[in-house]
């Protein structure tokens, strides 16, 4: 079932949310953030966007923005709510955040074997700018990244 734009509700991280955002991480990723990286995200400023659902936190995106450049560091979405379209609004609120918050262009990285997040990126206007390799960790190793950019403002080209 596709949910409705007007029923996610998003608002920025508080101190009080903070284990329940290293929740979602854990069950979100194989290999998720630890608690001292989304601690420091808080510590330098970083905009933490919290998508809740009938008042159940259910995604959450990070960004990074200084001197016209955004950067998604992290966007995730509960397992037990992918598939409905809580990708693409959370894409869609972190990018015009971005763009309110001044960015020209938008960077992100994701997974080599992640189709589906590439394929949401394609369908949101991302470009593929090139790749990172050995970037992420994996069970076996490492895998590379690919790069994706997204032009949010044209006259700064």
């Amino acid at each position: 079932m596709r949910v409705q734009p007007e029923s996610l509700h998003f608002r920025l991280m508080q101190t009080s949310d903070f284990d329940a955002v290293c929740a979602l991480e854990t069950a979100a990723y194989s290999h998720p953030w630890s608690r001292a990286i989304v601690g420091g995200c808080t510590e330098v400023g970083y905009r933490i966007w919290l998508g809740e659902l009938d008042g159940i936190h259910v995604c959450q995106g990070f960004l990074s923005v200084a001197a016209g450049e955004a950067h998604i560091l992290n966007l995730a979405v509960n397992p037990v709510n992918q598939n409905c379209g809580i990708g693409i609004l959370l894409l869609n609120h972190v990018i015009e955040d971005a763009r309110t918050q001044g960015a020209a262009q938008l960077f992100l990285e994701v997974r080599a074997s992640n189709q589906p997040a590439q394929r949401l990126y394609d369908r949101a206007g991302f470009n593929e700018l090139g790749r990172r390799r050995n970037y992420y960790p994996t069970a076996a190793g490492r895998e590379d990244a690919i790069v994706y950019g997204l032009q949010l403002r044209f006259d700064q080209i």
